[in-house]
């Protein structure tokens, strides 16, 4: 009997985190994205990665794929909502809403399918200074934002300003 409350207790602490995680305020001053603007996908230095198809790149975003090849777990950092960046991530990579985006995550960490969410970053300047911090770390953001202290990914073989390329 315990076992089964301590259970029920856990995952009602899952969901509430999960309520909690989700719940950020709209960003303040948001740069806002400009139609042809692109999104870079930044990683973290020292991962053996330079390229992604836009498909590896969904599992890892969805949380189906948690660690890169050399078994560093991926920690996701991803932009709180109403920033521009996290709109345009939600359409062309999670293909979500951000009500089923959440209502994802929520069902993710009750099923105990990932340890934890995405980490949620406020602005532009601390998902790159997480990426460089966080070893395995993978985030997005404007690609005129890149600095040299991340490594931005090719996706599909091609870099954000390159013709064809899928996320602008």
């Amino acid at each position: 009997m315990f076992n089964q409350i301590d259970n029920l207790k856990c995952k009602l602490s899952l969901i509430l985190v999960g309520v909690l995680l989700f719940s950020v305020a709209p960003v303040l001053n948001a740069d806002e994205l400009a139609v042809g603007d692109a999104i870079a996908i930044v990683v973290h230095k020292d991962l053996p990665v330079d390229n992604l198809t836009l498909e590896e790149l969904r599992s890892i975003f969805l949380a189906d794929r948690q660690f890169w090849e050399n078994r560093t777990r991926i920690t996701l950092l991803v932009r709180a909502p109403q920033s521009d960046e996290r709109s345009f991530v939600l359409e062309r990579i999670y293909q979500m809403s951000e009500a089923q985006f959440r209502q994802y995550w929520i069902a993710k960490m009750f099923r105990a399918e990932v340890p934890r969410g995405p980490k949620i970053v406020l602005s532009t300047g601390m998902a790159l200074d997480l990426v460089v911090a966080i070893p395995g770390s993978i985030s997005f953001t404007r690609a005129d934002a890149v600095t040299d202290d991340v490594k931005v990914i090719r996706v599909d073989g091609l870099l954000p300003g390159d013709e064809g390329y899928v996320l602008k």
